[in-house]
């Protein structure tokens, strides 16, 4: 059964930075594209950012220049590293496992962006 779980959730000042990891366990990681999405309250799950399995990469307009994601498949783990963090990236971060069929689901981590 696939399970992905992350870390790296907090809370943060504005201009900072934080970095969330997720890793996954009962899948061949590589062959999959890896995403991290974010709900803040009262509005639409997004997509934030997308590594697939070569290598690509998709940012939402929002995080561009200021969030990165990687992708380590030796430790089965997805990252993201996300700098100048404003009060409006305030949400719950997901990792999502991107299959042909269906995705997979983490539960989330909290970030706060607050002074």
């Amino acid at each position: 059964q696939v399970q992905l779980v992350e870390s790296g959730g907090g809370l943060v000042q504005p201009g900072g930075s934080l970095r969330l990891s997720c890793v996954a366990s009962g899948t061949i990681f590589s062959n999959y594209a890896m995403g991290w999405y974010r709900q803040a309250p009262g509005k639409q799950r997004e997509l934030v950012a997308r590594a697939t399995s070569g290598g690509s990469t998709y940012y939402a307009e929002s995080v561009k220049g200021r969030f990165t994601i990687s992708r380590d498949n030796a430790k089965n783990t997805v990252y993201l590293q996300m700098n100048s963090l404003k009060p409006e990236d305030t949400a719950v971060y997901y990792c999502v496992q991107d299959r042909p069929t269906r995705d997979y689901w983490g539960q989330g981590t909290q970030v706060t962006v607050s002074s």
